[in-house]
């Protein structure tokens, strides 16, 4: 985290005042609760960078905290592309033993409702050799696997978006 803070540090002086982004595009968390209301591209890239290292997101956005609604509205596919994305490792060993935190994060990005979330906990634990279908397999050839997983299970099906 200190590397990628002083990088971004030393590169502001650089960036064009032109190149503001749109605000609200650095996420939820601890950065953008510790940069909020400071423009311009070096406390997106502090804040971005911070929401991103600190891995309190989730913990916002349950909570309604650090910058996060709980009942936000998000592009539910974009959502997930990016949980599993950040999150491949901790989904890996939460799929297989059936629960956990990234586990219960995915179920509620997802919008799996309350009396579907076992039937998905347990068909994650069950098909995980199908939805970890190798060591070093992407985020996106893994997301792939699960939709394809849960679109064989009937309660799971109305879950699957493209």
């Amino acid at each position: 985290m200190k590397k990628s803070l002083i990088m971004a540090i030393l590169i502001t002086p650089f960036i064009s005042a032109t190149a503001m982004a749109a605000p609200d595009n650095v996420g939820c968390g601890l950065g953008s609760t510790l940069f909020d209301g400071q423009s311009g591209i070096g406390p997106q890239i502090l804040a971005v960078t911070t929401n991103g290292t600190s891995g309190n997101q989730t913990f916002g956005i349950t909570s309604g905290t650090l910058g996060c609604e709980e009942g936000g509205v998000v592009q539910a596919s974009v959502a997930v592309q990016m949980f599993v994305g950040s999150n491949l490792d901790a989904l890996s060993r939460d799929m297989s033993i059936g629960t956990g935190e990234s586990l219960q994060s995915l179920a509620a990005l997802m919008e799996i409702k309350a009396e579907d979330k076992a039937r998905f906990f347990s068909t994650a634990r069950a098909y995980y050799d199908r939805i970890f279908s190798t060591d070093n397999i992407t985020a996106g050839t893994m997301l792939e696997n699960m939709y394809s997983v849960m679109a064989e299970q009937e309660a799971l099906a109305k879950y699957v978006r493209a």
